[in-house]
């Protein structure tokens, strides 16, 4: 049988087809050395389920691909009767090639790829009990937002006030859960277009049959509707599919999880690998319940644990171990390996975000003076608005670096819109900026409009801005854009005119309340829209570091010229979602605070299931690391505009402080002394702790990197209202108020705040 064109494309001739595998010239004990006693035992697991839970780092993927081989080997299975289904394409060809290693040939009219390249197989071959032709269109994200608008207009819904992104969020979901229209319950549909979603959903679907289409979520919904359906179709398969191997099963959702029982009824023979302690992917529909009923779903289950990890060192591992064993939801496994004990995990506390920066940034300049590899190096962030104080650090340093998974901060579509505001409200003639946000947010205005704004600026040789200020005076547009058009250009008139009497941050805030951007994040209820306003305050902070706008714009302008500079030996900046799969050297882990790791969103939302998320999350950025882990936190967060103090996250108290270093920052993990918060000072003035210490011992915490800062209790200058006095912080101002050792002072910069007297000293 020829191979076919395709490596993942799904044959169908019968197995008889096929030379029998246990005819290849290949020694059946070679693979098998090399591999310890547990992923031995998993890979020569006979008949009946098989659940594998791999911890990070224990060659899970050496165990899958092995198994498979095995089963061709050995003669039990040939490789149409393989069924294996990984979540990407990169897995899939790296697993496709590993077998093909092993057995000494390719692995052809095996089934192997991701579930909704699998789905596409066969609905194609089924397509018409589903409604469609073979030939049917997958429709991409834009194209379903597209449909969907049409949809809203033809129901008179406002597409400004419902989004047709937002519903199409809301049907993707639905279908994560296999739920068809006829089954979405009205107390499902929401509040969305006024309870309308449900009946918008069912025309979505009723469209796309129509055009003879489908969705990335059709191609696994519309496989267990078929087969629920036409139970002739599912014994076909049944018929066909000896083994099934599903790799990552804790990230697998509902919609998924029907398809595999479905599927796993015709063979004893399932093999699920996955770490439930790994499962971080709930805002995006994975149920890690899935992993955890293993044994309920498949009755008389083989758990194997692969515990023996080859990656990091004893005491990350312990450290993780410790953490996430505070999590209820779990089946339970313990990391351990061979590996020299290495050095301890890091933990540090600083100031704020900036000073947060500067220290990884020198240690990191450290490292690389010990021949360290930049590639080798990662910071792992809870949230994207983090990475913008790095990368600036970063420019500053010349340390190169790339943000894998996402758009460098600056380059991020929300903040390259605010910028275009900023660029157009400081220089009217910028046409660039102009343009690209001429209709955004949406204010009704289409091309047509922007062609006659065209022709009157090449006509009069002047800016797009001063073409649009012309032909307001003029009935070449129609009543509709001409009113937008001129809201808009009033706005940036009158926020020039701000910039010459108020604050540059002050105005930008304006810009962006003003010109509609806040009200469109909000009205997104997709998973990024949250961060995109993070990633908007983020921007505030950093107009904060610049005398004026136009000398922050030629800051960014810069940085973007330098970005361009950057060599192959790189840090990597990333969300710790996007680190899952990957391995470092030496892993940086900012941010440890409660309200942003744990996330404050995630708490609100899922109570006790989103905090031991957010812990699995904390265990995977652990399990990163090979060699150093450095955990560090900040006293203080500036979030649009204002600084808010901020308290150690509670997972600091879950380290272990056996395997923390022997340093000063090393007890905060106890910051809550017997699960209380006693003994910790105000942080928004002040910076110091009662912890247990290392060792347990208890001590008066304080960051030497502090001292200099402020003044020695017992100390402290002589005060009176009116005297002009110095903060480290909030700089020059003078005492208005005296409470005891609290002072109300009005400071030059930073306005009003109440701060204590030993953290100031007289100016």
């Amino acid at each position: 049988m020829a191979p076919p064109a395709d490596p993942f494309e799904i044959t169908d001739e019968p197995a008889a087809a096929e030379t029998p595998p246990a005819r290849r010239a290949v020694a059946p004990a070679v693979y098998l050395d090399g591999l310890n006693e547990e992923q031995r035992h998993a890979v020569t697991h006979g008949d009946g389920p098989l659940l594998v839970l791999a911890g990070a780092g224990t060659g899970k993927t050496r165990v899958l691909t092995t198994r498979i081989a095995h089963l061709l080997l050995t003669g039990r299975s040939r490789t149409s009767q393989i069924l294996a289904v990984t979540f990407t394409n990169k897995a899939a060809r790296e697993m496709l090639d590993r077998v093909a290693s092993v057995i000494g040939g390719a692995a052809d009219g095996m089934w192997l790829g991701t579930f909704h390249a699998i789905g596409v197989r066969v609905l194609r071959r089924h397509a018409e009990l589903i409604g469609l032709k073979s030939n049917f269109t997958i429709l991409d994200t834009d194209d379903q937002v597209r449909l969907i608008k049409q949809l809203l207009q033809a129901e008179g819904i406002d597409d400004k006030k419902w989004p047709p992104r937002v519903l199409s969020g809301v049907i993707q979901r639905w279908k994560d859960r296999a739920l068809t229209p006829d089954k979405v319950a009205n107390e499902d549909a929401g509040e969305f277009a006024n309870g309308k979603a449900g009946e918008i959903y069912r025309q979505y679907q009723a469209r796309l049959a129509e055009v003879n289409a489908v969705d990335f979520g059709d191609l696994v919904m519309h496989c267990v509707s078929l087969w629920q359906k036409h139970p002739d179709v599912l014994a076909m398969y049944h018929s066909r599919f000896r083994h099934i191997l599903v790799d990552e099963y804790q990230d697998t959702n509902v919609a998924q999880y029907l398809w595999l029982r479905l599927l796993a009824q015709g063979t004893p023979d399932v093999c699920c690998v996955g770490d439930d302690d790994q499962s971080i992917y709930g805002w995006r529909g994975a149920e890690v319940g899935n992993i955890l009923r293993f044994e309920k779903d498949f009755p008389g289950a083989t758990i194997v644990r692969l515990e023996r990890n080859y990656r990091s060192t004893p005491h990350i591992l312990a450290a993780a171990s410790h953490l996430i064993s505070h999590n209820e939801g779990r089946l339970g496994k313990t990391l351990w390996t061979e590996l020299k004990q290495g050095e301890r995990i890091s933990l540090r506390g600083v100031w704020d975000g900036d000073e947060e920066a500067r220290t990884i940034g020198e240690e990191i300049e450290a490292l690389q003076r010990d021949k360290h590899l930049l590639s080798q190096i990662a910071i792992l962030v809870r949230a994207g608005f983090q990475t913008r104080e790095f990368e600036e650090r970063f420019i500053t340093l010349g340390l190169p670096y790339r943000v894998i998974g996402g758009p460098r901060f600056y380059e991020r579509q929300e903040i390259r819109d605010v910028m275009a505001y900023c660029r157009v409200t400081v220089q009217h003639d910028d046409d660039l900026a102009f343009e690209r946000i001429y209709n955004t947010p949406r204010r009704g205005l289409g091309e047509s409009a922007l062609r006659t704004l065209r022709m009157i600026q090449r006509s009069q040789k002047i800016s797009l801005f001063e073409a649009t200020r012309r032909a307001l005076e003029t009935d070449e547009l129609k009543a509709r854009p001409r009113k937008a058009l001129g809201d808009l250009i009033k706005n940036f008139e009158r926020w020039r005119a701000m910039l010459d009497g108020m604050n540059h941050v002050e105005v930008v805030e304006s810009i962006i309340e003003e010109s509609g951007y806040t009200d469109m994040l909000r009205l997104d209820r997709s998973p990024e829209a949250e961060g995109r306003i993070e990633n908007l305050k983020e921007l505030t902070n950093a107009l904060q570091e610049f005398d004026s706008l136009p000398a922050f714009l030629e800051h960014v302008a810069l940085i973007a010229d330098n970005a361009e500079k950057a060599g192959a030996d790189m840090v990597s900046v990333m969300t710790l979602h996007a680190a899952k799969g990957l391995e470092f050297d030496t892993v940086f882990l900012p941010g440890w605070e409660e309200g942003l790791f744990p996330n404050q969103r995630a708490l609100d939302e899922k109570g006790l299931s989103g905090l031991e998320e957010e812990r699995r999350l904390a265990y995977v950025g652990l399990t990163r690391a090979r060699k150093r882990a450095y955990v560090s936190f900040a006293a203080n967060r500036r979030i649009f505009n204002q600084w808010q103090a901020a308290i150690p996250s509670r997972f600091l108290r879950e380290l272990p402080t056996g395997h923390l270093a022997e340093s000063s920052d090393a007890g905060l993990y106890a910051t809550y002394s017997a699960g209380h918060h006693g003994g910790m000072r105000d942080q928004a003035t002040g910076f110091e702790y009662e912890s247990l210490g290392v060792g347990g011992k208890r001590t008066r915490w304080r960051d030497e990197t502090f001292d200099d800062r402020r003044a020695v209790e017992g100390d402290k200058p002589d005060l009176s209202i009116g005297q002009r006095i110095f903060h480290q912080k909030f700089g020059y101002g003078r005492i208005v108020a005296v409470d005891g050792n609290k002072l109300d002072i009005e400071f030059e910069k930073a306005g009003p705040k109440k701060v204590l007297d030993s953290f100031i000293e007289a100016a």
